[in-house]
């Protein structure tokens, strides 16, 4: 009977301690819960409250919940007038570098404004009568992803017209680090317009305020520009993402692989598009020394692919281990050295490499033979200066 009374003290005092723990452990998890700026309404609504608004967002625009952040303000009797749509459109689902259509969104009848093809600033007319524009689109970091480029222009057109920009802070894939050579002026374009390296490690938000900061929005004009921030975000923790970025990022894995094999989109070598491993495989009919083989063929992310039908040989990245800190330029430089057609050379005509690259720089190293270690000893002083810049608009700590 004794022996039973104290294995039941013992059994009190144990669920006692396992309640304490648990409260405390609830509560110090609740302390550390990590927030999107989308997700933290109490901060932007106030803001907003009797104004008249634009929205830019697409597909990746969705809170913890899984509602779309269009749909959240409207619920919350915010006066929405246009929904601006980047690359890709409102509900992501056009291809890279495909005209995104003006439209109405059908579930609340808002007008939709593209910002891509021949419009990607928006112009006096379509910012009349809107007091503020709410940016919050999942950005994956990397400067030849076009959002930034949305952004910039936005923050120009908003400074022309006295329209504030809102941003809504989102994670970055690809934070933490900077890697890669710094874009030269006379390569500025809507895949590169600053003189930032291909991965500069700042959100979204971050990078905004490093736009305006710097004064490099077109004659030194600046946005009236707020940032709601991340609560409890660490710039080299990976966040899972909301939704795809683009119909040719399905994963987190393409999204890893992207700053280094977007490279190839320069070149006569296909990254996978119209095949179910886009951003995770490359190849081509004259790399036929490597043993992965894809056809690519039109699908939902590419409807007329590049080597659209063509038997394609490569290497097929999607099981790679590595969590990318830095770009891997050994497979752009591997198919280099196995590619063998007279007809064409390996690089693109048009120069897309050199366009991408930010320099024609990358290109000469990689014809001249040059090793990883020598290419990325020349980005080391562009990366020195630009950290100086850099650190002057980090939010988040590591």
């Amino acid at each position: 009977m004794n022996l039973d009374f104290k294995i039941k003290n013992l059994l009190l005092i144990c669920l006692i301690f396992l309640g304490v723990f648990n409260q405390y452990y609830a509560q110090s998890d609740h302390h550390t819960e990590f927030k999107t700026g989308a997700d933290q309404p109490e901060l932007y609504l106030p803001l907003l409250k009797g104004k008249t608004i634009g929205v830019v967002t697409n597909q990746t625009g969705l809170m913890k919940d899984r509602s779309h952040v269009v749909d959240f303000l409207v619920k919350n009797g915010i006066k929405i007038q246009s929904i601006f749509a980047p690359e890709h459109g409102f509900r992501g689902d056009a291809d890279a570098g495909e005209k995104v259509k003006n439209g109405v969104d059908v579930k609340t009848g808002i007008p939709i404004v593209s910002l891509y093809a021949n419009n990607k600033k928006p112009n006096p007319e379509q910012l009349k009568g809107i007091d503020i524009v709410v940016f919050d689109i999942q950005d994956v970091g990397v400067r030849f992803y076009t959002y930034i480029s949305t952004l910039s222009y936005l923050m120009e057109a908003g400074a022309e017209n006295r329209v504030e920009v809102l941003v809504l802070d989102r994670p970055n894939p690809h934070d933490g680090y900077t890697d890669g050579p710094v874009l030269k002026k006379k390569w500025s374009s809507f895949v590169g317009l600053h003189e930032v390296p291909v991965v500069y490690g700042l959100t979204i938000g971050e990078y905004g305020n490093m736009v305006n900061g710097e004064k490099w929005l077109k004659n030194g004009v600046q946005a009236k520009y707020t940032v709601i921030p991340m609560k409890n975000y660490h710039k080299k923790q990976r966040y899972p993402i909301s939704d795809k970025p683009s119909p040719n990022l399905p994963n987190d894995q393409s999204i890893n692989l992207y700053p280094s094999l977007c490279f190839f989109e320069g070149t006569q070598v296909s990254v996978g598009r119209g095949t179910d491993l886009p951003f995770q495989i490359y190849g081509s009919p004259w790399t036929t020394g490597l043993p992965y083989q894809f056809t690519p063929k039109p699908n939902f992310g590419a409807k007329d692919p590049f080597l659209n039908g063509k038997l394609c040989y490569g290497e097929n990245l999607s099981t790679y281990k590595t969590n990318l800190r830095e770009l891997n330029l050994e497979w752009v430089i591997n198919a280099y050295k196995n590619y063998k057609n007279p007809q064409t050379d390996f690089f693109l005509k048009n120069l897309w490499f050199d366009t991408l690259s930010g320099t024609d720089e990358l290109r000469k190293q990689i014809i001249a033979g040059k090793s990883v270690s020598e290419i990325k000893a020349s980005w080391k002083p562009g990366l020195e200066m630009f950290e100086k810049t850099r650190k002057k608009y980090v939010m988040y700590e590591n």
